[in-house]
This record gives C-alpha cells, structure tokens and sequence, in this order.
C-alpha cells in the first residue's frame, strides 16, 4: 500500500531564507565604522553592509550594488548626516570613477588607515608587530601619478566611442574632463583624447591608451587592427602638439614610432637613468618610489665589501643603487625581457658588480648557480601574491638582513610568520604611501637574525 504523505516538507537548514537584496535598491543606515579597504559598515536587518563613500557616525542612502547572503556591498547616494570628519571630494568624478576612493577621507585619516590596516593584518597572520614603526613615506596627494591606463570602447550602436575610466564596481566608462592625481604634464594630453580618438576614421580600432611621464612624455595606443595611414598621422601630430613619444601595440610586443628617442625614468639621489617601455613594470608615484629606495638602502646599510641579492628585480629599481654601495649586487627576475633591460640599465649606469638573472622563483633558491656563496643582504619586492616559496628558502642563503617590500598586507603579514619560524625578527615596518585616494596599501619591512 502506498505511503500516505504526512504533510512534511523539505526544509532548508537553519530555517526560512531570507529574501534576497535586490541590486539597485537604496536603503537608509547608520555607519558604525570603517572598513580595512576605507569602505563604511553599517548593520541592518540581520546584514552587513560595506558601504563606499560612507563615514562612521554618518546616516546615508546607500543603493546596492551586489548583495550575497548576509553581506552588502553598498554606494553611498546621499549623507543625510554627515560626520565632521567628511570633505568635500577635489575631484568632480570622485563620486563615479573607480580609480580613487577615499577622497572624502582628509588625506592624514587615510594615512592613519593604512597604518592601522597594515598593523592589523600583521598581528591577525602573523602573529608579529615591529619593534618599532616608522614614519608613513608619502607625497602630494595630488599630482603624483605618472602612468595611467585610458580605457576605450566603441558603442556600435550609438556610433560612439567611450574614453576615459573604469566605473566604481562597473565595467561602465566614466568620461573624465580631469583627473587631479595625474601628473601635471600629462593632463592637457588626458582632456584632449577623447576628441583625439572620436575624430579618426576607424575609432572602433582603438582597444586602450596609456600614458607616461618619466624622462618624456610618452602615450600608447593599443589598436585591434592595423590603422589607416590617415589616423597614424593624426596621432603623430596629436604627440608632435603634446611633445610626446608615439608607442603602437597591435598584435605583439609595443614598439616606439621612433627607436631613437630613449624613454625612462631618473632616481636623482644616484644620479641614475633607468631606460623603460610601455608594458614594464614601474612604481606609479616616483616620490614614493626615490623615498622607498633611500629606506630600503639605510635599513639593509650595504658595506662596500658585502654581497646583496635583489628578488622580483624588475628594472633594477633597488639594484642599481645597491650597486653603488655593496661589492656586487645579484638580482632576480622572472621575466627574460626585464632582465635584458635591466642589464642594459646596469651598462648605461657604468656598473658591473649589478648582475641579472631570470629565474623561476618558486624553484630552490640554493641550487641556483648565482646563489652560490651566499649573501649578507637580501631585499625583495614581490606582486601581490607574496613570496611564500622564497621566504621559506631564505635561511638557506645566509643572509642576516632582509627587507620585505610589499603591496598586499595579507602576504606579507603571511610571510612574515614564515621569518618569523626562520628566526628573523621583525625588527621595523612602515606604510609606503604609493597611491593617496585610494585605500591601497603598501609596505616596509626590515627583518634581521
């Protein structure tokens, strides 16, 4: 005989769920408190809401921009009460461009963020703080940015070419007029693009412009099929009226219009040159950059008869001027192109005792033939992801100092556990403050034996 249904229903654990947060919907809150990314927190209704443009103490009308579960992610709208702390943003896209998120936050709280950031995620994942702090390396909060990437996208059917920056949490591009963190010379070049590439005559061709400012100004234009003889001219006499060098990028490597023109950057403290192209990694803010040189050379304190190593080496950013110092400075980098240019860099600065080398580096470090004999110094500067493989290698080096330069606090408080079971001590830290406006954090560390 068939079984009777009993009325029983398939219930989910933990009850009934709650309706889901449609995207779009505004919602009024109160913010309890900041956010290590600078974003505001508020609680409702059983949720947490991460809200952008939000200040503790505040009331806002925040409208949703993704919602997952318990969590909110929220833009504020409008401050219906506003903390005294609040003001007003110097740029008129703050509120819609993605690239700087923090202007309403005066630029000592932002500092004071980062440092509190950095702090906590050492003593969370690593279980250390330094035996001293240092001071926050900084520079103008405006004007320090010396490379921007413009994106571009052809509306088809609005017969319409979009020029300027990625919307907050959005592919959406934001039409800049201005943008008040990029270097002085190159914002006239920024406000006359968008007309630039609207009037040549194939603009779809356009994929994404760059823009740099060392020795020269310099602007790349990543184009998906070849361009008209037409528009090549157009964009010459654009960079001729800007007194900029003309890079192209189709399908391969970028390549300059003219070979003949050097492009690079100065560290003025040691009166060196590095040469550099479009696609090469190079610090954004060359204040914070020349400053984080100096730091990391009084800290490591090279002797003229000592032997450094340099990991993630990339243009010889710290090499060179180590080289200046130690006996010999041997540097690592994973990409061979890098290393080419890296090594010409050492030739055109007149110093031999720099050495480069390509390497994988999450190989051992110790069955490399360049670490044979050891070093008494090292400093790396790795990505985001941290040198987990190489910190894990470093006792078998010999080195009794080590600077950890690094832009992600979650790695490197990581790695710093790491040293820390090798017997390092953690000795200083500080914030790098690389890019002001943004919640972005990068940082020093000093370990010694």
């Amino acid at each position: 005989m068939a079984r009777k249904n009993g009325g029983l229903r398939f219930q989910p654990s933990g009850g009934t769920r709650a309706a889901q947060v449609p995207v779009g919907k505004k919602q009024r809150l109160k913010i309890e408190r900041l956010a290590n990314d600078g974003r505001g927190i508020a609680f409702s209704d059983g949720r947490t809401w991460f809200v952008s443009g939000a200040l503790p103490g505040e009331e806002v009308e925040a409208r949703v921009l993704d919602a997952r579960s318990k969590v909110i992610d929220a833009r504020t709208e409008r401050v219906l009460q506003a903390s005294p702390e609040r003001r007003a943003e110097p740029c008129v896209h703050a509120r819609i461009c993605g690239g700087c998120s923090v202007q309403h936050i005066p630029h000592a709280e932002q500092l004071a963020l980062k440092q509190r950031m950095l702090a906590e995620q050492l003593q969370r994942l690593g279980g250390v703080q330094p035996e001293s702090w240092v001071e926050p390396l900084t520079s103008p909060e405006f004007a320090y940015r010396r490379r921007a990437r413009i994106a571009v996208r052809w509306d088809a059917r609005n017969k319409r070419l979009d020029v300027g920056f990625r919307a907050a949490a959005s592919q959406d591009i934001v039409a800049i007029s201005e943008c008040p963190v990029l270097v002085e010379p190159l914002q006239p070049i920024l406000r006359a693009l968008p007309a630039l590439l609207g009037g040549l005559q194939a603009p779809r061709a356009i994929g994404h412009v760059e823009l740099f400012q060392g020795t020269a100004s310099a602007i790349l234009v990543r184009h998906t099929e070849p361009l008209s003889e037409v528009d090549l001219a157009r964009l010459q006499a654009f960079c001729s009226v800007h007194d900029a060098q003309l890079w192209l990028q189709g399908e391969g490597a970028p390549q300059p219009l003219d070979a003949t023109q050097p492009l690079g950057y100065r560290l003025e403290e040691w009166d060196l040159q590095l040469a550099y192209r479009p696609g090469d990694f190079v610090q954004v803010n060359a204040a914070v950059n020349e400053t984080m040189v100096a730091q990391a050379l009084q800290w490591l304190a090279p002797r003229e008869d000592e032997r450094v190593l340099d990991l993630f080496c990339g243009l010889g950013n710290f090499a060179l001027p180590l080289a200046q110092r130690a006996r010999e400075v041997i540097a690592v980098e994973g990409v061979q192109a890098m290393v080419e240019r890296a090594t010409g860099n050492a030739r055109s600065n007149g110093l031999a005792n720099a050495h480069f080398y390509q390497a994988d580096l999450s190989n051992p470090l110790a069955e490399a033939g360049w670490a044979a004999g050891g070093f008494d110094a090292i400093v790396l500067d790795p990505p985001r992801d941290g040198a987990l493989q190489v910190v894990r290698q470093v006792g078998s080096l010999g080195a009794k100092r080590l600077v950890y330069v690094s832009c992600n606090p979650t790695t490197l408080a990581r790695d710093s556990g790491e040293l820390l079971q090798q017997g390092y001590r953690l000795k200083k830290a500080g914030i790098l403050d690389m890019f002001p406006q943004t919640a972005h954090v990068e940082a020093m560390a000093l370990f010694e034996l």
